[in-house]
């Protein structure tokens, strides 16, 4: 997409005039909402978060650097027009995903980006933090289509990463890899060409039969048949291609409300030979929520992979499976309230007393009303009536951190440890200092047309608390000081004369809007032994957050690649403790790298101080748990095989 990014001081209200880097006309530059160029409020939230340094046990004398100009991605998400010039609140503000792994072999992990509009794309990566395309991957770009994510994921347990692509009424794909990069299109066979509004896709074993099964997650029905023509470059639409895309309801929204748009997720049985069949019937899996993603979950410790499913606008549900035969639901049982608007989520040890905890953003509770950016880390002062909210008073309006206290029993600890946040979609969770402890990156914001606001970095404070950080390590503000693009331009003499932004305006109006994320994946852009973050923004180019952890302190670290030979390849589903120096760290290996999305990455160990780790035990998704002693090397990554 061709972009002038000249910054433009703003007042509020205020509407200035430039010429058009690519077209040369004379164009009027609407911000909306006002302020959204150069926020008063950023500078202040910056020297409050700078003041709390000294909070910190954790270690943050260290940066990230955007380094997108210098990585070689020369692609951009591309947003419908029902997020932009016809805007309509709908689930197409939901964005795109993004999956990571090493798709050719090489022992560096590649990139597949998706979007809306325009083509996915698939880059390899290069070495040293930069990527390039992939060579005959021209399949996987789905250009006619209107894409939403993809996972990761060894379905033929050949010791290759395998691709599923999910897209709003156009079909979902899955791409066989052949170990080299490159992709055969087998969806017509394999049973998974499911048509709908689908979100995430979760590869799991439920049956520990060693093959991965697919939990597909169905959103519901907020489209209508009608089709719309776009250009793919909205602000100089001759300068971009023209696409088609379904219509958003004007009551999206509203559709949790009506049984007739339910679009009921599917689990798909892997039956070998890449061939799956729905068994969501017959092995009791059935839902209707509002479900853009899942996560595995064992919340008996029985080894048996359940299921938690967000519900987007409702009661998230929580499936027990039962020895790989059924899942009974257990919601309450286990999640007396959940959160309203669910996103995102992930299993992991916060604190490292051994039990795997589930952590979930809520972005629609903070949509109730508008937030002042002070009030961010509080819980949503839901305006919702309990007609629309229909949760029977279940609800928690905000984020939940549920911490894991034994068998089936977790409690609701998210306002005590600093786990709010505004406007969240998912998060991606990591050891960003490799100080032994898990943080998280949320991708929040919304776009047009609402104001700015920042993603989150929560840095783990010793076990004890998260801590904002995201001005203190560099991931606000955002590249180049950027807070607005330019959206969209509207002719209001000519065929836009009645849009409303047109009404006391004329001439060529280009509207602004804030810039957003929607999803990232933390893993080692540039296989310098820390821990990056590329993200997904929304309707614009990639941040790639690079790390300098490496060059400011000796760290120590293990990561940790499992080979399956009885459980599936990818040993997905797996759980690895690692004990160095007195300390045990505890992962699950379930593939979650962040919103919508399921990457095939190695497990990352921070260290802390270790020099070596002692023992590491396996309990793979066959049952059998397996020891491999010690001392080991840190600084490299270990592949264990199962029952070698």
């Amino acid at each position: 997409m061709n972009r002038s990014f000249l910054m433009v001081v703003v007042t509020v209200g205020a509407v200035l005039s430039g010429l058009s880097a690519v077209t040369g006309e004379i164009r009027r530059r609407l911000p909306e909402p006002a302020g959204i160029v150069e926020p008063a409020w950023i500078e202040t939230r910056k020297a409050e978060q700078l003041g709390t340094v000294e909070l910190f046990k954790a270690f943050v004398d260290f940066s990230f650097d955007d380094r997108y100009k210098d990585s070689g991605i020369d692609w951009s998400n591309h947003s419908t027009d029902d997020t932009g010039k016809r805007y309509k609140a709908s689930h197409y503000d939901h964005g795109n995903g993004i999956a990571v792994a090493d798709v050719d072999g090489d022992g560096r992990l590649d990139v597949y980006l998706t979007t809306q509009a325009g083509s996915n794309r698939l880059l390899r990566n290069a070495g040293k933090g930069r990527f390039e395309k992939m060579p005959g991957a021209e399949n996987l770009q789905l250009a006619d289509v209107i894409g939403v994510t993809a996972s990761f994921a060894d379905i033929d347990n050949d010791g290759d990463s395998d691709l599923y692509a999910t897209t709003v009424r156009g079909g979902n794909y899955l791409f066989e890899n052949d170990g080299k990069g490159h992709f055969r299109d087998v969806t017509g066979p394999s049973g998974l060409q499911y048509s709908g509004h689908s979100s995430g896709a979760v590869f799991f074993d439920y049956d520990r039969d060693g093959l991965l099964d697919l939990f597909l997650c169905n959103v519901g029905s907020y489209t209508v048949d009608g089709v719309v023509t776009a250009s793919t470059d909205p602000v100089n639409p001759d300068q971009g291609t023209d696409y088609h895309y379904w219509e958003a309801r004007r009551d999206a929204f509203a559709g949790h409300l009506k049984p007739e748009r339910t679009e009921r997720s599917i689990l798909y049985h892997n039956q070998g030979g890449g061939k799956f069949a729905d068994v969501t019937t017959e092995i009791g899996l059935i839902d209707t929520s509002w479900s853009g993603a899942a996560s595995p979950i064992d919340g008996n410790d029985d080894g048996w992979p359940d299921l938690y499913l967000l519900n987007m606008q409702g009661n998230d549900e929580y499936f027990e499976n039962v020895g790989g035969e059924k899942f009974v639901r257990k919601s309450r049982d286990l999640f007396p309230r959940t959160p309203w608007g669910s996103m995102g989520a992930k299993v992991f040890d916060y604190d490292n007393d051994g039990a795997l905890d589930l952590y979930i953003s809520d972005m629609h509770s903070d949509m109730s009303e508008e937030v002042l950016p002070w009030d961010e880390d509080l819980k949503a002062n839901m305006q919702y009536p309990e007609s629309f909210l229909a949760t029977g008073g279940n609800s928690v309006f905000g984020n939940a951190f549920y911490h894991k206290q034994g068998v089936d029993q977790y409690e609701e600890i998210s306002d005590v440890i600093g786990a709010e946040n505004y406007w969240p979609w998912g998060l991606s969770v990591g050891d960003l200092n490799a100080d032994g402890y898990e943080d998280v990156f949320l991708a929040s914001s919304m776009n047009y047309p609402f104001r700015f606001a920042v993603n989150s970095l929560l840095i783990n404070n010793a076990g004890e608390e998260f801590l904002d950080a995201e001005y203190i390590l560099g991931v606000e503000p955002r590249r180049d000081d950027v807070t607005a693009i330019p959206w969209f331009v509207l002719d209001c003499d000519g065929v836009d004369a009645e849009h409303k932004h047109c009404a006391e305006m004329s001439g060529i109006v280009e509207v602004w809007a804030s810039v957003g994320s929607r999803s990232s994946v933390i893993f080692d852009i540039d296989d310098d032994g820390d821990l990056d973050i590329l993200t997904n923004e929304f309707n614009s180019e990639p941040m790639v957050l690079v790390s300098d952890l490496a060059a400011k302190k000796k760290i120590h670290f293990l990561k940790v690649k499992l080979v399956g030979t009885e459980s599936n390849r990818s040993g997905i589903g797996a759980v690895v403790e690692v004990e160095a120096a007195g300390q045990r760290y505890k992962k699950v290996n379930d593939g979650q790298s962040g919103y919508l999305t399921q990457s095939d990455l190695p497990l990352y160990f921070g260290l802390g101080s270790a020099k070596s780790v002692d023992t590491i035990v396996v309990t793979w998704p066959s049952g059998k748990k397996q020891t491999v002693k010690g001392p080991l090397d840190t600084n490299r990554l270990l592949e264990i095989t199962e029952g070698s």
